[in-house]
């Protein structure tokens, strides 16, 4: 199932401004919700309330609130897929990854509602997401591992694993999203007005990068 078939509105072949708007609002609403009362204690009537709007008119867009999580789930998967499509689209390994691990970084500080939700949902076996992290994830990951391999056969990169390296990077950007309260209370001051992610960026950099291709 796609994000569209999850939606009545996308079913249409032509979907005005608004709709588009309107489902951007539903979904917006719900990771608020989801986030803080998981699938079960969340339900359409907060989500509606949240949004703006009754729940009939919300239900045109989303038959149930299944729907509406499926698809919180997966436009956060694409948009954290979307820097990682982006590897390799320039000609130096180093630059290239300091990108991604950048970008990675700064999604967990603008939006670490979207991280906690998607870790919730990895810690409970991805009853939902389950299928597409078999799939469209594995497929991307497996396609820039070889591009890495390649990278290394080359001699551009030290020769570590490609997929223990991703996986490195997921988790050291994204703890700073899914413990962001334990993070905050460690730095104290030093966290005031997200200044730690300036740091946390020369950090993970310095170790990461410096690890793969020296100084």
């Amino acid at each position: 199932m796609t994000i569209a078939e999850t939606a009545r509105a996308r079913q249409t072949k032509k979907r005005t401004r608004i709709q588009e708007e309107n489902e951007e609002r539903i979904l917006d609403a719900a990771l608020e919700i989801f986030s803080s009362y998981g699938l079960r204690g969340a339900t359409i009537d907060q989500i509606a309330a949240l949004a703006g709007m009754t729940k009939p008119n919300l239900l045109y867009y989303f038959r149930r609130k299944d729907d509406i999580y499926l698809s919180v789930l997966r436009r956060t998967l694409e948009d954290w897929l979307q820097p990682l499509e982006a590897l390799g689209a320039g000609d130096d390994p180093r630059e290239e990854l300091r990108a991604y691990l950048d970008r990675k970084l700064e999604m967990s500080r603008d939006n670490p509602k979207a991280s906690r939700l998607y870790a919730m949902e990895m810690l409970q076996g991805a009853p939902v997401l389950g299928v597409v992290l078999g799939t469209r994830l594995k497929s991307l990951v497996d396609e820039k591992a070889a591009l890495m391999r390649r990278w290394i056969a080359e001699g551009r990169m030290a020769p570590v694993d490609p997929y223990h390296l991703i996986f490195m990077v997921w988790a050291t950007t994204q703890h700073y999203a899914d413990f962001e309260v334990q993070i905050r209370s460690v730095l104290g001051d030093k966290a005031a007005g997200d200044r730690h992610f300036e740091a946390a960026t020369r950090a993970l950099e310095d170790v990461i990068l410096v690890g793969i291709f020296g100084r």
